[in-house]
């Protein structure tokens, strides 16, 4: 297949599945940044594939790939996951510096959630939980009672305000 008709050929794939990639990779990693990561690479990964794809049961095909992509990705996060008794955890938290580093941790936790409750409403809160406290998207939605869809959205708008006030303000100082 010529390199023009590979990339005239994804974006009919993309046009056509891209929500049913999306979805199958929300469902099953539960995570609205992870699932559009891992649908872009569903779409890479049948790009540099198409050459050796007899062109039936697209849809079957992109949806294994994106199933395969997200399985990856869930063993991989596992994989990173360890427990650690007591001791370790004491030796893990002394490893991460003196009080001059945990200080510096320390102002710089305080001025991003200065930051976080200069944005308007309700991103302030949002962006309070998830960055400062550290709570994920799910636990955030089901503390306001809201869709996680819709958090996670605000999750997203927040950073991107958070990147603009933060340039902002290091332009005035």
């Amino acid at each position: 297949m010529a390199k023009t008709d590979s990339k005239k050929k994804l974006i009919e794939l993309m046009d056509e599945y891209k929500d049913l990639v999306f979805s199958i990779c929300l469902k099953m990693t539960g995570d609205y940044f992870t699932a559009e990561d891992i649908t872009q690479e569903t779409f890479i990964n049948a790009y540099q594939h198409l050459n050796s794809f007899d062109g039936g049961a697209q849809k079957a095909w992109l949806c294994k790939i994106a199933s395969n992509k997200c399985i990856d990705h869930l063993k991989a996060a596992k994989q990173k996951e360890i427990s650690a008794s007591d001791d370790e955890m004491k030796d893990a938290i002394s490893a991460e510096g003196g009080p001059l580093e945990q200080c510096l941790n320390r102002s710089v936790l305080e001025q991003l959630k200065t930051s976080c409750l200069k944005l308007p409403k309700p991103y302030d809160e949002v962006a309070t939980d998830y960055f400062v406290f550290e709570l994920t998207a799910k636990e955030i939605a089901q503390k306001r009672g809201s869709p996680l869809k819709t958090t996670q959205t605000h999750i997203y708008r927040a950073r991107e305000m958070l990147k603009n006030l933060i340039r902002k303000e290091d332009l005035l100082t």
